[in-house]
């Protein structure tokens, strides 16, 4: 995989797939499928600089499982593979 390292607040993560069933069993057909606002951090972003030069780091890591803001961040495509570029204010949890 072609190596992307995300700048400053920045994190790159990989979207989760939506569930094709229902809880109730209805099975959801790939054309009404909406994009998932979850996904995995597959690389973070060294942090912002403080007025003193200091770096601040993220509060988040590779491998976290996040949700983020739908119509955030950036999509592009890395070696086939659609990943987001995100800021980490996009994010809006992580789950544990």
């Amino acid at each position: 995989m072609t190596k992307i390292r995300p700048l400053h607040d920045r994190v790159l993560v990989e979207r989760l797939e939506a569930e094709s069933k229902t809880a109730g069993g209805i099975i959801i057909p790939d054309t009404a499928k909406e994009k998932p606002a979850e996904g995995k951090i597959v690389a973070v972003g060294e942090g912002l600089r403080d007025e003193n030069g200091k770096r601040i780091a993220l509060d988040v890591k590779k491998g976290d499982k996040v949700l983020f803001a739908k119509w955030g961040g950036t999509e592009v495509k890395i070696d086939g593979k659609e990943l987001i570029i995100l800021k980490e204010s996009d994010i809006l949890a992580v789950i544990e």
